[in-house]
């Protein structure tokens, strides 16, 4: 009669922490202004956001790299992606921008969110949004249940 060695395998756990694991941040910003007739395009939107970048930072800030992923000029609410790295560089030269064309302005961040860069997620802008980013289309305090 022949024994038949069976080797048992250990179970093999990897723990994998991954800390800052986005690369990018999302924020959704809103621009009012005083002058409620004023519009801009997202070129002059971008440029606006680059001077503010250049006034607070200088040239490095003016290198900032984001982008304006979805505009909408007639709420002047805007989609912008930053490198999370870049974020603070950002938000900060958004806060005290004060002035466009001589007219009081203020930025106001709506929402902020960060991205998991192993999901498979792919960003069509100005049509379909992901659903990772689908809770920066709505803010929950404007929600109402029945």
């Amino acid at each position: 009669m022949k024994q038949v060695e069976e080797k048992e395998e250990a179970s093999v756990y990897q723990r994998v922490v991954l800390k800052n694991a986005s690369p990018y941040h999302y924020l959704k910003v809103r621009l009012v202004l005083e002058d409620e007739s004023t519009r801009l395009s997202a070129v002059e939107l971008k440029y606006f956001i680059i001077t503010g970048l250049k006034s607070l930072y200088g040239e490095v800030g003016a290198a900032v790299n984001f982008d304006v992923l979805k505009y909408d000029e007639d709420t002047l609410t805007a989609l912008l992606r930053v490198y999370s790295r870049s974020l603070v560089k950002l938000w900060s030269s958004l806060t005290l921008l004060g002035s466009y064309q001589n007219k009081a302005c203020a930025f106001r961040v709506l929402q902020v969110s960060r991205l998991d860069p192993r999901s498979s997620l792919i960003i069509r802008i100005f049509s379909e949004v992901s659903p990772f980013l689908l809770a920066l289309t709505g803010n929950s305090r404007d929600l109402h249940l029945d």
